[in-house]
């Protein structure tokens, strides 16, 4: 079950920014006590009568294996609160997004490192990413009253009141894609393939529970490190065993090279990618074809091109940007600290980070302009798992290469399952 920590007393903050914007509306306190708030305008601002609020982001922007993500995702998510800011801010504050961002080689050591250098001038993340990484962090982020906004899916944190996830987790997704695949023509082996942790596992979690749930057999789950020279055994596992679906819980590199050099070898089974596994540009790579032929797409809404007011919103404010489902998700993360933002300042909440970790906990529901339904955003359960996901098969005529074939759904396995903790560790 899920344990709040709203109502224990106020801890001793370890720096105070002054500040007395916001919390003048009706219900509201008369001044902001917490880091990363400041009375004077932020250095780039948009409205110069506003004070500052500062966001941090951790990201993986150069060497890790979700660096062709980390860099879209990030400059979503300036574009997105440079769009608050142009709208007037949020209750008498802008937000600042672009002055604290760090690379964190996707290393749990470097992302703890770099979170201990902003803490004290941010008021929360608006990204961390990866999730070996965010746990690096997770128990001084509760020590600390901050709240972040995750980079990743793991279903761990539908059971974090720190974490303000967004969308179905990689376990619901893997659920999902074999309830769809069973549905398509029938499943009787699978078998996943994973980064070690948290990741993989809960992917792999996600694809024993919907094999058993169907009357499938789970076959292995092969453990896979990150880089192009380290899938052979994977590759080998997948064409000795042939099973009908392969779960993958790895990045676009490692996509492109299991599924190319599988199908080389004569597999003809098909492949499901998690939210991370697809970058536009494996379509450039040999494995496109492999790809068209054989990979399926799980994630937790519609890609790029989709038909909801926040896409456009997104593609008007990122008018030349090659299409990136990076972009995707660093704007649809952005909308619940947007919302926890707004009921933080304009509700009869302590105007401290402790008083904005009790208004997280407290959304019902958030306006994410169609890229998720709004009941997606509710906190207000003993879990925030949210069971509904999107399946899209490759599309090269597609702006970031891929097209919805099932639009938002909770499949048999996933709305009978019961989440008592992250399907990982179960």
């Amino acid at each position: 079950m899920k344990v709040h920590k709203t109502g224990i007393a106020l801890a001793v903050l370890a720096l105070v920014a002054s500040g007395c914007r916001g919390g003048d509306d009706e219900g509201g306190s008369s001044a902001i006590d917490a880091p990363g708030v400041t009375d004077e305008p932020c250095e780039n601002a948009v409205n110069e009568d506003n004070g500052c609020i500062y966001l941090g982001t951790i990201s993986d922007l150069s060497a890790g294996p979700f660096a062709a993500l980390g860099g879209p995702i990030t400059e979503a998510q300036a574009a997105f609160w440079q769009r608050v800011n142009e709208d007037g801010g949020i209750g008498g504050y802008d937000v600042d997004v672009t002055s604290y961002v760090k690379d964190n080689l996707y290393n749990p050591e470097t992302h703890a490192t770099l979170y201990a250098e902003i803490e004290p001038d941010v008021l929360a993340l608006a990204q961390t990413l990866g999730s070996p990484t965010t746990l690096a962090i997770l128990e001084k982020m509760k020590s600390q009253n901050v709240i972040g906004a995750p980079a990743s899916w793991t279903s761990l944190w539908g059971f974090e009141d720190n974490i303000l996830e967004s969308g179905s987790s990689y376990c619901v997704e893997a659920m999902n894609a074999i309830d769809y695949l069973q549905e398509q023509g029938g499943v009787e082996t699978v078998m996943a393939i994973g980064f070690p942790g948290d990741y993989g596992g809960d992917g792999a979690a996600g694809a024993e529970i919907a094999a058993e749930a169907i009357g499938a057999e789970f076959v292995d789950f092969v453990e896979t490190a990150p880089g192009q020279e380290a899938q052979s055994a994977a590759i080998s596992a997948v064409v000795s065993q042939a099973p009908d679906v392969v779960v993958l819980g790895v990045g676009p590199t490692e996509t492109a090279v299991i599924v190319g050099q599988a199908a080389a070898r004569g597999y003809t089974g098909r492949f499901v990618g998690l939210s991370p596994t697809w970058n536009p540009a494996l379509l450039q790579s040999e494995a496109a074809p492999a790809l068209e032929a054989l990979f399926t797409h799980a994630g937790p809404w519609g890609s790029f091109g989709t038909e909801t007011d926040g896409h456009a919103a997104m593609r008007e404010a990122l008018p030349d940007v090659d299409p990136n489902d990076g972009y995707t998700s660093g704007w649809a993360w952005s909308y619940p600290l947007k919302a926890a933002l707004e009921a933080w300042l304009d509700g009869d909440y302590a105007k401290t980070r402790e008083g904005l970790v009790e208004a997280v906990n407290e959304l019902e529901s958030v306006d994410f302009e169609g890229m998720l339904p709004e009941e997606a955003g509710d906190r207000t359960g003993d879990n925030d798992i949210f069971t509904q996901s999107v399946i899209s098969e490759v599309d090269p005529a597609a702006p970031a290469g891929l097209t919805t074939v099932q639009d938002f759904t909770a499949g048999p396995t996933a709305s009978a399952h019961e989440f008592t903790g992250a399907c990982f560790e179960g």
